[in-house]
This record gives C-alpha cells, sequence and structure tokens, in this order.
C-alpha cells in the first residue's frame, strides 16, 4: 500500500511510482491492469498527460488527461465553492443598564439588521462604578432585548457577568 502523495496535488508522469496501474484513457474507458511505462507512452502518444487518481488502490488508479486543464477546473471549483460560502462574523452592540429608550430602538435596530444578514451579534452590557451594585437593572435590560429577539434568534450564550461587563450571544435561527 503505498503512501498518499506528499506534495499539493495527484502525481503525474514520472512522478508515479508504482510499477503497475489500472488505467482509465481519455474518453473514461477502463483500459485495465498495466505497466506504469505502457500507461506513460500511451499518454504521450495523445499527447496528455497520465494522472493518478487513486494512490491508496491497489493498483493505483490512473488517468490520460490534460493536466493543464485539470489544474484549471479544480481551481475553479475552489474558487465557485468559496463564492458561496458565507463567513459568520460576531457583530458587537455595547449597552448600558440605564439606557434611554431611543437609544435602545436603536440598538435594536442594529441588532436586527446583523441578524437578518447572518450575523451573530454579542450583546455587552458595561457597568460602571456603583452600578455594580445594581445588577438586576442590567439583568432586565438583557432579558428585554432577548425577548424582543426571540422569534428571530437563539441565545447561544445566556448572560454571565465577566469582570465589570454582562455578555451575552445571539445567533439566527
Amino acid at each position: 500500500m503505498q503512501a498518499a502523495p506528499s506534495r499539493d496535488g495527484p502525481r503525474v508522469n514520472e512522478e508515479i511510482r508504482s510499477v503497475q496501474v489500472r488505467l482509465i484513457d481519455q474518453d473514461g474507458e477502463m483500459q485495465g491492469v498495466m505497466s506504469a511505462r505502457d500507461a506513460m507512452l500511451r499518454a504521450f502518444s495523445v499527447g496528455l498527460d497520465l494522472l493518478e487518481i487513486s494512490p491508496n488502490a491497489d493498483p493505483p488508479v490512473c488517468k490520460i488527461l490534460d493536466f493543464g486543464k485539470y489544474k484549471y477546473e479544480l481551481q475553479k471549483k475552489k474558487n465557485e465553492a468559496k463564492k458561496k460560502q458565507k463567513v459568520i462574523e460576531i457583530k458587537e452592540i455595547k449597552v448600558r443598564p440605564n439606557i434611554d429608550e431611543n437609544d435602545y430602538q436603536v440598538k435594536m435596530r442594529a441588532m436586527k439588521s446583523f441578524i437578518e444578514d447572518g450575523d451573530k451579534v454579542k450583546v455587552t452590557l458595561r457597568f460602571r462604578g456603583r452600578e455594580m451594585a445594581h445588577q438586576d437593572i442590567g439583568i432586565r435590560v438583557l432579558e428585554r432585548i432577548r425577548s424582543e429577539l426571540e422569534t428571530e434568534t437563539k441565545v447561544e450564550q445566556m448572560p454571565r457577568l465577566e469582570n465589570r461587563q454582562m455578555v451575552m450571544v445571539l445567533s439566527p435561527r
């Protein structure tokens, strides 16, 4: 059993170390087991490359194809997958225990837009000075946020106190 290729991508032409290979020709037809040298000569006779597709098989499976075109197609698939991928970011909203109603509504609109975009929202409630003695007010503010966003979010991290701030993380449903 031969180890997988150590470099990036599959082995091509002279890099194939196996004595015997199972060959698939340029039309996708199975040609059977033959020596790697014969397979390479067949590939060169049609002006293409011999590519090791399945190195861990016994014997390894090789295919006759244009290596440049193969690499191009692989790159195209990779770029397409990257395009479809959505990176979830964590947006942070900072509030205070004695937040004014208008400020609260502005923060809520921002949170709703972040959630609609598919991002997580980290709500940080910061206590200053003597506000630490009234943590219940802070908990009420976070509970209000949670209850208003209950339909479109789920609480990923319940409110917890970290030093002088309370943190809660919401993620879209």
